[in-house]
């Protein structure tokens, strides 16, 4: 028996909101069903639903591992300064040893941790 794929449903406070948040994260968004629609870069995939309990949201966390943290950091600060989004933040880069880590929280409040 083998398992060949894992998604996770990540809830949205503002469903149109947080999809142009991970589209301009670069995300690939494809419609699923039940009007949710799966996010996809690179080996990255999780399902964004319509669906937000503010408790749920707040202790939700993806990570994901990324190639250019300067890059990643460079490009979320960006995004953010645009002013598009509010409610979205970005914490100082962390480095601990030779691990880079930034943390972004989301539309919906959601941990997003980037890890290099």
């Amino acid at each position: 028996m083998e398992i060949t794929d894992l998604k996770i449903y990540a809830p949205a406070k503002d469903f149109e909101e947080s999809k142009r948040f991970y589209t301009d994260l670069g995300f690939i968004l494809t419609e699923g069903w039940g009007g949710t629609f799966d996010c996809e870069l690179g080996a990255a995939s999780f399902r964004l639903q319509n669906y937000y309990v503010k408790d749920w949201a707040g202790n939700f966390m993806m990570r994901f591992n990324v190639d250019d943290m300067r890059e990643w950091e460079e490009h979320v600060k960006k995004l953010v300064s645009a002013g598009d989004y509010k409610s979205v933040r970005v914490m100082e880069l962390e480095e601990i040893g030779d691990t880079m880590i930034l943390h972004v929280i989301d539309p919906a409040g959601i941990l997003l941790i980037f890890v290099q």
